[in-house]
């Protein structure tokens, strides 16, 4: 999503939010759908990113695609060459997409203007952006799709900023680390950026997702429904079926680990038992039981 975008963003996150993931799911199912490019219903993955390496704003989502795609006859049909979608077309139909909707959703109510701003001046915006480049990017085939699953998995439960990137904490201040992309291509360095805390607080709280906001969505040969195509995928591929592991609660999980086991006391060393499960308080509306208080 462009720069210009980001006071639309903070303004309207919970509606912008879906309507980016729609985007990205109708532009790659359009296009792979297209017998020009593929001709095929692929399975994609989209994780939902806010932040830059230095915690600025940057709302994006990356995608990990299937190599290729169900036909309507009910064949694999995979990736020609190696070679996914080209860029530009990508870039134009997202542009194209993301804009119109944000034109729709102004005109029904679903998006609010930020404060300051009128509605001549968001068209005027929109037409702006629809002229200028947006980033796209797309990488090479991976040869290991678990592993890229791992990494994908990895950041995202980091969050915007991994301990291991923490630098110090003094009074006032916090250091972090920060990848930098270096001039030649593909090369980078890492750098060492301060911060006030009240700004670090700032810039990290961006980040933290509304409540019930699904910030991983799954499509295509992927969704939920899509069970018995991903079978028979799977099955022309020469792929087994998958078993799901059981679902273990958490002491069960830990007694499996032996002596490993994390919930031993640090003082005794017995295990610790659980003796029940507290659920969480309905948290009132405002207003509601005042008057019993007040009585």
């Amino acid at each position: 999503m462009p720069a210009e975008l980001h006071g639309w963003w903070l303004a309207n996150v919970t509606a912008l939010t879906p309507l980016l993931f729609a985007t990205v799911r109708e532009t790659l199912g359009e296009l792979l759908g297209d017998a020009k490019y593929l001709g095929a219903q692929p399975g994609i993955i989209a994780a939902l990113h806010t932040w830059s390496q230095t915690l600025v704003l940057h709302p994006h989502v990356h995608c990990l695609v299937t190599g290729g795609g169900l036909t309507a006859d009910g064949q694999w049909r995979a990736v020609h060459n190696g070679f996914l979608l080209p860029v530009r077309v990508v870039m134009a139909l997202v542009r194209g997409k993301l804009l119109a909707a944000i034109r729709q959703g102004l005109a029904h109510g679903r998006l609010t203007l930020p404060a300051g701003k009128s509605s001549q001046q968001l068209e005027n915006l929109l037409n702006k952006l629809g002229r200028t480049k947006w980033h796209v990017h797309i990488r090479e085939r991976y040869p290991h799709g678990h592993g890229v699953l791992t990494y994908l998995a990895r950041y995202l439960r980091g969050g915007p900023l991994a301990h291991q990137r923490l630098v110090s904490c003094e009074p006032g201040a916090v250091t972090f680390r920060y990848r930098v992309n270096g001039e030649a291509a593909g090369s980078q360095r890492s750098g060492l950026m301060t911060v006030p805390i009240a700004e670090f607080l700032r810039r990290y709280l961006v980040h933290v997702p509304a409540p019930g906001t699904k910030v991983v969505r799954c499509s295509g040969l992927y969704a939920p429904t899509k069970g018995a195509d991903w079978a028979r995928c799977r099955g022309q591929l020469g792929q087994g079926t998958v078993v799901q592991p059981p679902v273990l609660d958490g002491q069960t999980a830990c007694q499996d680990r032996g002596d490993e086991h994390p919930e031993r006391c640090p003082v005794c060393g017995r295990l610790l038992v659980c003796l029940g499960v507290i659920l969480p308080a309905r948290i009132p509306p405002p207003g509601d039981g005042l008057a019993e208080v007040a009585a």
